[in-house]
């Protein structure tokens, strides 16, 4: 599941719209999920916002800056996804300074064709995705349609129990646009 994140900082993501996976549905996602998720994300953003995707599969680490599990497996799945879709613009682990703003990529990430502008934020886990998500629409003021289900035959959304009525009316829109593009 995503989230489609319609901010207000058009210097991040495309113009501003970001997606966030996954930031609703699963738990404790493995390498090998993270990267299917990250290709099924690209998809959705190709086909619901429209533009080059390019996705960071994000840490608390940057390119080996720290240790552990969880780094390692963005790293991993950074690495599944780019061999499963080569032409897939995707890079991991970066921490999210490294993987939307410019002058921290340069430093951080040199050389990455992701870091300093990546549209779509993969988290390690449900946990990081759906607080991320969170504090970017509350404290933030960004637009958030979602959860938006993926990688079952027919479009299927859900909404937070938080929503709005706008929330509503988007998820809709939305479902509706995912309906056209699968005929």
């Amino acid at each position: 599941a995503f989230f489609i994140m319609c901010t207000k900082t058009p210097e991040f993501g495309e113009d501003g719209t970001l997606i966030f996976a996954d930031s609703g549905l699963n738990i404790d996602p493995t390498a090998e999920e993270m990267a299917e998720i990250a290709i099924s994300s690209a998809a959705s953003f190709k086909n619901l916002v429209g533009g080059e995707p390019r996705v960071a599969m994000l840490s608390y680490s940057t390119k080996g800056s720290a240790g552990g599990d969880s780094a390692a497996k963005s790293k991993q799945a950074a690495e599944l996804a780019k061999q499963r879709d080569p032409e897939m613009a995707v890079d991991g682990e970066l921490q999210l300074d490294a993987a939307i703003v410019p002058e921290v990529a340069a430093s951080k990430a040199p050389g990455s064709d992701v870091a300093g502008k990546a549209n779509i934020l993969m988290f390690p886990d449900l946990a990081a995705g759906n607080i991320g998500y969170k504090l970017v629409q509350r404290f933030g003021g960004a637009e958030a349609y979602g959860p938006l289900l993926q990688g079952i035959a027919k479009p299927v959304n859900d909404l937070s129990r938080g929503c709005s009525a706008d929330d509503i009316v988007g998820v809709v829109a939305i479902t509706a646009a995912q309906c056209q593009i699968a005929e």
